[in-house]
């Protein structure tokens, strides 16, 4: 009972601390009406202030999907009862960040470095997920989301950033606005079924097994692709950026993490492919999309492959590649500019109008190891010639991790974990920040260069009723690249509310 009473005092204070926090919690309310399927756990993700931090697994339920082992933990809790055999949709989450930081030592600091003083901030996510199920073969999902707060020095300073709810353009207005909006439709090349779990990205009971799904309209590329049971999820798992997400895929998306597109999905019984045609932004973390797809356009193609790698275990294998073209600029022809005088500082913005490629790989495995343990880890690479410009400024990164059921000590509900993270950039990247350089999250005015390594450990309690409460502490060695600032402790404390 002392913990409930903490916890709601804990959400109470986070929400109504700020008047815009009183607008927050009357939006909340409407969320409670639930007529619809339920939300699924979502180990299934914002690069920005969006509920694109949260995805789903694929569709088709496997026992060799770790998703669906024993490991991934039970569906959550929820507030108020669901129906899982309606048509219709309406249900909501509300997502609660407050991170902190002490001082911490730092040779120097520039526009774009992580403040060296102590800092507060808290973010916040709610969203409504309403949908429909049209017939037998044909659904339309709509949601509607609020996003808010503020970053730890306005999420400047680190290349894997501590929390993926916040706002990184905080002049972007507070008023609710469209997160996904999509037609799904589904072609069966199979008589038989596989059981689907609700969820907010499909409302269907049931699937054919060997399908052709098609899916158009404004999503998040992390709803699709790079998704993983253990970390991919910050309602419930992970906050950092390069854990939730392959730091190096810059992906297609507005500064809330959304873009507009085309996704192809193939799903046989033991393996996949999914392509997806999207738009890109016009500027670098930009909110307007660039609406010439033959000019500016992104294409993403990932292979599934449901197999353990370890004798007799469940596992999953995702290989996945990408291509951006846009108005990106050279980090070398920036810094010749510089080198050759004709700006007092290089600037990867200064440049005509031209259309660039980046492109990069990734590899996303997760391992069944016991009942109630999976292990997972991804590596990403992208080119680095390139402006980094639409998720964050990595060019390679690695990252390993474990995820614990509570059912292992008899609390299903809870769940457990642990990661660390190494990012780095490649030496034009380097060398233009060196020179006082800015990109759109990283700039201290110099750089002694070092790879950001990163530690992040949370766990997750439910307390009552769809409420959770997620002490965690994250510890980055070279912020931003730099050796000679830091290291850097970042305590977290999330509330979660599943309606």
């Amino acid at each position: 009972m002392i913990l409930k009473l903490k916890f709601i005092f804990i959400i109470n204070a986070l929400v109504m601390s700020r008047p815009w926090r009183r607008r927050a919690a009357a939006l909340a309310l409407p969320l409670a009406v639930v007529l619809g399927a339920s939300v699924p756990p979502a180990w299934a993700q914002v690069q920005s202030a969006s509920d694109s931090n949260r995805t789903a697994a694929p569709a088709s339920p496997d026992a060799t999907d770790p998703a669906s082992s024993p490991s991934a933990g039970a569906d959550p809790e929820t507030m108020l009862p669901h129906f899982r055999n309606s048509r219709f949709l309406l249900s909501g989450q509300a997502n609660f960040v407050f991170q902190t930081h002490p001082d911490f030592h730092a040779d120097y600091s520039g526009p774009h470095s992580l403040s060296a003083s102590y800092d507060k901030a808290t973010s916040r996510v709610m969203t409504l997920y309403t949908g429909v199920r049209l017939n037998n073969s044909t659904e339309l999902l709509v949601d509607i989301e609020e996003a808010g707060g503020t970053a730890l020095t306005q999420g400047f300073g680190l290349a894997g950033n501590t929390d993926l709810d916040i706002v990184r353009n905080p002049l972007l207005s507070k008023a609710p606005y469209l997160g996904r909006g999509m037609i799904h439709k589904v072609f069966a090349f199979s008589k038989d079924k596989v059981e689907n779990q609700h969820s907010f990205l499909s409302l269907f009971d049931e699937l054919p097994r060997r399908r052709l799904e098609i899916r158009f309209g404004k999503f998040s590329m992390p709803d699709f692709f790079d998704t993983n049971s253990v970390g991919s999820d910050t309602h419930f798992q992970f906050l950092n950026w390069s854990v939730d997400n392959d730091g190096a895929w810059d992906y297609a998306a507005d500064t809330r993490g959304y873009t507009v597109g085309i996704v192809a999905d193939y799903e046989d019984r033991d393996w996949g492919f999914r392509f997806a045609e999207a738009l890109m932004p016009k500027v670098a973390n930009g909110i307007d999309l660039v609406w010439r797809p033959w000019q500016v356009h992104a294409e993403n193609w990932e292979y599934e492959l449901r197999h353990g790698i370890l004798p007799k275990k469940s596992g999953v294998v995702r290989l996945l590649a990408y291509t951006n073209y846009a108005n990106m600029g050279v980090y070398r022809d920036a810094v010749a500019q510089y080198q050759e005088h004709l700006v007092t500082v290089p600037d990867i913005t200064n440049h005509p109008w031209h259309i660039t490629r980046k492109y990069g790989f990734g590899v996303n495995l997760e391992q069944n190891l016991a009942p109630n343990f999976t292990a997972y880890a991804r590596w990403g690479w992208d080119n680095g010639r390139t402006e980094s410009f639409a998720y964050t400024e990595i060019d390679s990164t690695f990252n390993q991790g474990i995820g614990v059921n509570g059912a292992l000590w008899h609390r299903k509900q809870d769940r457990a974990g642990f990661a660390f993270v190494s990012n780095g950039i490649k030496k034009d990247h380097q060398l233009y920040l060196a020179n006082g350089g800015l990109g759109f999250l990283l700039g201290d005015g110099g750089l002694s260069y070092g790879r950001e390594n990163i530690l992040e450990s949370y766990y997750t309690a439910h307390v009552w009723r769809g409420i959770y409460l997620a002490p965690g502490v994250q510890h980055i060695n070279n912020p931003g690249y730099n050796r000679d600032r830091g290291p850097v402790v970042v305590p977290t404390l999330r509330g979660h509310v599943e309606f």
